[in-house]
C-alpha cells in the first residue's frame, strides 16, 4: 500500500512540475530518471543499512560534540540560565550554537578546505544532472554556506546569466539549507531524516528545476569563476563569521518571536469565530497532500498544519510544532520521519524577499527578475521537500 501511494504521490508531484513547465518539450528524461534512482538508492542506504546508520550516527555525533563546545562559550556569557530543571532555553540551546558552527565554517573556508571540496563535488554533480558546471556548484555551496551568502561567491557571473539559469541558482538555493543551523536542527527532530533530508533536496532540486525551468548550457557558457574572498587576516575572518552566525541567530529568533505570536492568535481568532484553530483548518487544507506523501490519514491534518505553518512562516517554526507534537507521543515514527524530511528547507514565503534581496544586492536588474519569478520559485522548492518526503517513505 505504501509503495502505491509513494507511486501516487511521484506522479502528483511530477504532474504539478509539468504544468508548471516553461519548456515541456525541452525536458531530457534520462538524467531525471537517473537522479530519482540516485534518491532512493541513497535513502536506502542512509535509512536502512548498517553504513548509512554508521555514517549518521557519526554525523551526529560531530554535531553533538561541537554543540558541547559551544555549550561552553555560552556558558560563560549566560551562566547557569541556560539550563532550567532539565528544560533548554531555546534561544540559548538551539540558536546561540550557531555562532560557532559559523566560526567553523569561517576557518574551513579561510584554510581553502571548503572551497575546494564544494568545487569537486559540483563537478561530479554537473556529470549526473546534465546541467552547468555553475548551476551544480551553486547547489552545493548553498548547502554550506546559506541561501543568501552563497550568491556572493558566484557575483562575477550573476549579471551575466539569462533568466531560466538564474531561476536554477535560486531554486537550488531555496531547497537546501546552509550547514552553520544544522544542528540547531537535530536538536528539533530527528538527525538521520536531518541528513538524509540534505543529501536528497541536493538532486530534487535537480529534478524539480529540470521540469519547470529545462534548457541546456552549451559547452561555451559552461563556465564558473568562484570570487575570491576579499583578503583579510584570520583574526578579522574569524570575527566576521562570528558576527554573521549571531546575526543569524537574532533573526531566527525575531521571526520565531513574531510568526509564534502571530500563529497564536490567528488560532485564538479562528478558534472564537469558527469554532476550529488555524492551523487546524491549514491542516486539512493540506492534508491531501500530506497523505500522498505517505502520512496515515488518521496523522494527515496534523501534518498538514505542521507542512503549512513551514510555508507560511519558517522551517523552525515548523519544527517547534513538530517537536511538541513528538514528545507528547501523537505521532507515528512514520508520520515522524516524512514531515521532519520535508521540514528541512528554506522554502517558505519570507525566503523568496532573502534571495531577491541578496541578488538585488549584488545586481539591482536581476534582483528584480528573482522577485518577478518569487511565487514560482516557492512552488518549485516546495515540490522538491515533497520529492524527498515521498522518498523517504519508501524506506521508513
Amino acid at each position: 500500500m505504501n509503495i502505491l501511494i509513494a507511486l501516487l504521490g511521484l506522479a502528483v508531484v511530477f504532474g504539478l512540475a509539468f504544468i508548471a513547465s516553461n519548456g515541456r518539450k525541452k525536458i531530457r528524461y534520462r538524467p531525471l530518471i537517473i537522479m530519482v534512482v540516485l534518491q532512493a538508492l541513497l535513502a536506502f542506504l542512509l535509512l536502512n543499512t548498517v553504513l548509512g546508520t554508521t555514517l549518521i550516527g557519526g554525523f551526529s555525533k560531530t554535531f553533538n560534540t561541537l554543540l558541547g563546545y559551544a555549550a561552553e562559550g555560552i556558558n560563560f556569557v549566560f551562566g547557569n540560565i541556560m539550563i532550567v530543571e532539565g528544560q533548554s532555553v531555546f534561544f540559548l540551546g538551539v540558536l546561540m550554537p550557531i555562532v560557532f558552527i559559523s566560526a567553523l565554517i569561517g576557518i574551513l573556508q579561510y584554510t581553502r578546505i571548503l572551497p575546494f571540496v564544494i568545487r569537486y563535488i559540483g563537478l561530479v554533480l554537473s556529470k549526473i544532472n546534465g546541467m552547468g558546471k555553475l548551476e551544480s556548484y551553486n547547489a552545493v555551496a548553498s548547502a554550506v554556506l546559506g541561501q543568501s551568502e552563497v550568491f556572493i561567491s558566484v557575483k562575477k557571473q550573476i549579471g551575466l546569466l539569462p533568466k531560466h539559469r538564474l531561476y536554477t541558482l535560486c531554486a537550488s538555493a531555496m531547497s537546501t539549507v546552509s550547514m552553520s543551523i544544522v544542528g540547531a536542527y537535530m536538536q528539533l527532530i530527528p538527525p538521520q531524516y536531518v541528513v538524509t533530508a540534505l543529501v536528497l533536496n541536493l538532486f530534487g532540486g535537480f529534478i524539480i528545476a529540470s521540469i519547470i525551468n529545462p534548457y541546456k548550457v552549451e559547452p561555451e557558457e559552461d563556465i564558473l569563476e568562484v570570487q575570491e574572498e576579499e583578503k583579510q587576516s584570520f583574526f578579522e575572518m574569524l570575527g566576521e563569521y562570528i558576527m554573521d552566525g549571531f546575526k543569524v541567530a537574532i533573526i531566527v529568533a525575531a521571526m520565531l518571536i513574531g510568526f509564534v505570536a502571530l500563529i497564536a492568535m490567528l488560532n485564538g481568532i479562528f478558534a472564537e469565530i469558527f469554532g476550529i484553530s488555524f492551523q487546524e483548518m491549514l491542516g486539512y487544507v493540506f492534508s491531501p497532500f500530506a497523505f500522498i506523501m505517505g502520512i496515515p490519514w488518521n496523522e494527515a491534518v496534523a501534518a498538514g498544519g505542521i507542512m503549512a505553518t513551514k510555508l507560511m512562516t519558517n522551517e523552525f517554526a515548523a519544527m517547534v510544532n513538530l517537536k511538541t507534537l513528538i514528545d507528547a507521543g501523537s505521532l507515528s515514527d512514520r508520520t515522524i520521519g516524512i514531515v521532519s524530511v520535508f521540514l528541512v528547507s528554506f522554502a517558505n514565503f519570507s525566503s523568496i524577499g532573502i534571495i531577491a534581496g541578496a541578488v538585488k544586492g549584488l545586481n539591482e536588474k536581476q534582483g528584480n527578475v528573482v522577485a518577478r519569478f518569487g511565487l514560482k520559485l516557492l512552488y518549485g522548492a516546495t515540490l522538491v521537500s515533497m520529492l524527498s518526503a515521498i522518498i523517504v517513505g519508501l524506506f521508513i
